[in-house]
């Protein structure tokens, strides 16, 4: 753990965070590690359900194989979820919505915590566990609400059988939220980017697309990463601890 009076902030970005109108922060694993969430990559056991690999139960093939399956697996995620709570770090974002002219808050979690902090219009670019989605009719269903007696929930709307509104492995992103996301990057004048290495495409993409338009881009982690070089400033240290200190 690094201690907060480790963690340097330079003057250069405080003067930009005070400056700032239209604020970019693409999140990742990382802010919701902090608050317990598994990250479910780390190794140990919670890399396999029931012999089977994070990724196999989590994949689209999955899904067309045995969705009571799949189902089982998310429930048991959602077990895990329930008590947690959002972090300082949560909670400091969701204060830059009054702050900032215009904040964008982009994350590839699906554990809501963002919203639980009181986030607003959050682009999911992997969708959302709380969420259940008709394979029929696409209709959007909290979990939270379903009661049904087999493992399999069934649509409010049209019966049919509904899905975890995530994206998993082998499945294209939920359609406009990276393009949102994008959008917002080209305009931004400050990028954060929170807990995640963004090395994976195409959220890898968004900072890039900040730093071509002229944004000053600010990783914030606990330790360097690949994402570290392209980055104008690098914040090492617990999102729950530097975002805090900037205001």
């Amino acid at each position: 753990m690094i201690p907060t009076e480790r963690v340097l902030i330079s003057e250069e970005l405080r003067d930009r965070f005070a400056q700032a109108n239209n604020v970019l922060v693409l999140t990742g694993a990382g802010i919701s590690a902090e608050s317990g969430v598994p990250t479910f990559r780390g190794g140990g056991n919670t890399t396999v359900w029931k012999g089977m690999p994070f990724d196999v139960i989590s994949s689209a093939g999955m899904l067309a194989r045995d969705l009571p399956a799949v189902w089982e697996w998310f429930n048991y995620r959602r077990g895990l979820l329930g008590a947690l709570k959002p972090n300082s770090a949560h909670e400091a974002i969701a204060l830059w919505q009054t702050r900032f002219q215009d904040l964008t808050l982009v994350t590839q979690n699906i554990d809501g915590l963002h919203q639980a902090a009181g986030s607003r219009n959050v682009v999911e670019l992997h969708g959302n566990i709380w969420r259940a989605r008709c394979f029929d009719c696409g209709s959007r269903h909290d979990v939270r609400e379903l009661k049904s007696d087999t493992l399999v929930p069934v649509c409010f709307d049209c019966g049919g059988n509904l899905r975890p509104d995530v994206v998993l492995f082998g499945e294209m992103l939920p359609a406009g939220a990276f393009e949102s996301a994008a959008m917002k990057a080209q305009t931004c004048d400050l990028c954060f980017v929170i807990g995640t290495s963004a090395v994976v495409y195409p959220a890898a993409s968004i900072p890039e697309i900040a730093r071509a338009a002229g944004a000053h881009v600010v990783e914030v982690n606990p330790e360097h990463t690949a994402l570290s070089d392209m980055c104008d400033e690098v914040v090492i240290g617990k999102a729950g601890e530097v975002l805090p200190m900037l205001g």
